[in-house]
């Protein structure tokens, strides 16, 4: 058994090749065989069809025989006759023979067929021998006693005459019998040379190669017209020319060379076909090949392509227009927890769905199906269940199925696992966290002089209305025990209360936004006014703002709606643009220090959902070299700097959604814009 299996597959594939080229042996014997038969046809039409076209000639050419012959015997009939001695009937006579070259001569005879008179055809010289003519035996005697006995014009046979050159030819008599009051009167003759009736009558319709000749009944020629032999098959066509008292046989040859490859209308279509049958013969054995070198490629790409997909990490999964499952992965599989068979159909609902969110989830695959919603090229994240229960984030990334007509047939997803991805998210988050928390605390630590000097201010103010209203107190006291009451004294102490509680508040707005700053509270995007956000700032922008001499400037567009951001974060990103615009105006250089903060709807569009915050310098600038690198981490151009502050400032606007760039201000200074965006009415933290 083990010697037998593989044999069996190959006798069968040898049995399929030999069935395969028996088949096409069949097919090209038959087409051959076909082919042969048509060019069979085809070469026995044309020879019908020449032999019938000489058939027509020879039957025309008898037909102008006959009617020539008729013309001259009424020709004949009207030559005056009643004076034969008369020059009139020999010069009409003579007329005739030059205008009708088939004649030689004209006789006018007695009734006893003695010679009156004649006429010569002035072409050629005949050697008559009279005796001959004359003798009861000859050709003449013999036609005018058939024309005595029918009483009509007669013709004799034909014979030999020579002629004056050594040379001859064969003649034929006409004999006329002229008749008048019942009695013959004597015979008109006529001699017509067989071979000048082939030139005068027949030549005018011969072709180059056709051969026209008077023939007696055994086939023997008497006169030959046309051009020699020049064809390998010769054509013949026999008909009588029937005349009173004699009959000739008209025969025409023709010479035909062998069929050319194309000689005439229907060859040349039997020929086309046949190429064409032969064409596509050899197109369908080439297409039969193509076919199977088809079958083998596609046959290695399937194998490719499976391969390929048990080698992917993504799951992939396709769902006709109804959301039946008709295709999964490996990966899909391993990714869900759950076979091919037990994922393959399913429709109404999936079983890694979370069963919490299946009918979110029948809801969202139903305006899907329905095609009202194309989906985000980029995808769409969702919450899957594996087969033990465990949940997984996943990117869904959607395209519709096209099959090869252009029609939609379904939907393709691709599936990422983005456990990991959140995983190491949440890290960077942490880590940046800690970074901008550091910040914070550095830039506290660089204001904890400026708050020392900005709290002795309002501290010093304090102990001094405090001392003062002792003082006033004392002596309220004191005038109090005399007697003597002092309105004024009372009224001091209240306005120095008043001035102690107003600098208690200051020192205690300086201390607040220095601890909301930089205490840590979780990422919570909310609803949160401009000017909130400026207010929160101000203070300690102010404190840096004095110590340097910078005028600060503030402007909020009326009207704007709420920005939807994370406020510590965004808080922070004001106060780095302030602090290095403040940093770029500490220079000898510059004389006008001012700092302008603006807050205005997106410039591109009025109805835009975007806001847009504008930090303004008067200073230097930044040189060109050092815009390439102004937002790379880790790069500064201060001494004491980290390089950390542009750059996360750069990365918290784009967390928002938002962009963040710089333009140098004219006529001297930098321009720095972020963008954030609106907080809709329906926005959800």
């Amino acid at each position: 058994m083990t010697t037998a299996r593989p044999k069996r597959p190959l006798l069968q594939r040898w049995r399929g090749a030999w069935r395969r080229w028996s088949l096409w042996t069949a097919l090209v014997l038959l087409v051959v065989s076909m082919l042969t038969t048509l060019v069979w046809l085809a070469g026995r039409y044309e020879t019908s069809q020449v032999q019938s076209r000489l058939e027509r000639d020879t039957v025309d050419a008898v037909s102008d025989i006959r009617t020539a012959l008729t013309h001259n015997l009424q020709t004949l009939q009207a030559l005056p006759t009643d004076s034969p001695g008369q020059l009139a009937w020999e010069i009409e006579a003579a007329e005739l023979l030059k205008n009708r070259r088939e004649l030689v001569r004209i006789e006018l005879r007695e009734p006893n067929l003695k010679t009156r008179t004649h006429a010569q055809s002035p072409y050629r010289p005949v050697a008559w021998d009279m005796r001959w003519r004359n003798s009861g035996h000859s050709e003449l005697t013999i036609a005018c006693a058939n024309a005595r006995r029918l009483s009509s014009p007669a013709y004799s046979s034909s014979y030999f005459q020579p002629h004056g050159d050594g040379l001859g030819s064969e003649m034929m008599e006409l004999c006329v019998p002229l008749a008048a009051g019942g009695r013959t009167t004597g015979f008109l003759v006529a001699t017509y040379s067989l071979q000048d009736m082939l030139i005068n009558l027949v030549a005018h319709n011969l072709t180059r190669s056709q051969e026209a000749s008077f023939t007696e009944a055994d086939g023997t020629r008497l006169a030959v017209l046309g051009a020699a032999r020049r064809g390998t098959r010769v054509f013949t066509a026999q008909h009588l020319l029937n005349l009173p008292g004699s009959t000739l046989v008209l025969r025409m040859d023709g010479w035909h060379s062998a069929p050319n490859l194309f000689p005439n209308v229907l060859t040349a279509l039997v020929t086309a076909m046949s190429i064409a049958l032969v064409t596509v013969v050899v197109v369908l054995v080439r297409d039969n090949r193509r076919r199977l070198r088809a079958e083998r490629d596609l046959a290695d790409a399937l194998a490719f392509r499976k391969a390929m997909e048990d080698s992917l990490v993504t799951g992939l999964r396709a769902r006709d227009l109804q959301g039946r499952i008709t295709y999964v992965n490996p990966a899909f599989c391993a990714m869900v927890g759950f076979s091919a068979p037990e994922l393959l159909g399913q429709s109404v609902s999936a079983p890694y769905w979370p069963p919490e969110l299946v009918d979110e989830y029948r809801e969202r695959q139903q305006v899907r199906l329905s095609g009202q919603l194309v989906p985000p090229r980029e995808g769409f994240e969702s919450i899957f269940m594996r087969k033990d229960g465990t949940r997984f984030p996943v990117l869904i990334i959607e395209a519709p199925l096209i099959n090869a007509q252009g029609l939609h047939t379904g939907w393709m997803s691709a599936f990422l696992d983005i456990s990991e991805q959140r995983r190491v998210e949440e890290i960077s988050r942490a880590s940046q966290e800690r970074l901008q928390a550091t910040a914070r605390l550095a830039t506290v630590g660089e204001m904890a002089s400026l708050l020392s000097h900005e709290l002795n201010q309002p501290l010093a103010a304090i102990s001094s209305y405090a001392n003062g209203s002792l003082n006033l107190l004392e002596h309220a006291e004191a005038d109090g025990a005399k007697g003597i009451a002092e309105p004024e004294a009372l009224q001091d102490v209240r306005m120095a209360m008043q001035q102690i509680a107003r600098q208690a508040e200051r020192a205690g707005r300086v201390i607040k936004s220095v601890h909301d700053f930089v205490r840590r509270r979780d990422r919570v995007r909310e609803s949160v006014q401009a000017q909130q956000l400026l207010d929160a700032i101000l203070p300690l922008i102010k404190l840096q703002a004095r110590k340097l001499g910078v005028r600060v400037l503030t402007s909020v567009e009326p009207g704007l709606a709420p920005v939807l951001c994370d406020r510590t974060m965004v808080e922070q990103v004001l106060l780095n643009l302030a602090r290095n615009a403040m940093q770029a105006m500490d220079d000898p250089s510059v004389r006008s220090r001012v700092l302008d903060i603006r807050v205005r709807r997106a410039a591109s569009n009025q109805q835009s959902g975007w806001i847009e915050f504008t930090v303004t310098d008067m200073g230097t600038g930044i040189a060109p070299e050092v815009a390439e690198k102004l937002f790379t981490p880790f790069f500064t151009t201060r001494t004491e700097g980290m390089g950390l502050g542009l750059s996360m400032c750069r990365t918290v606007i784009e967390q928002h959604g938002g962009f963040l760039g710089y333009a140098p201000n004219v006529p001297r200074g930098t321009v720095l814009t972020f963008t954030l965006p609106v907080s809709l009415p329906d926005s959800e933290p």
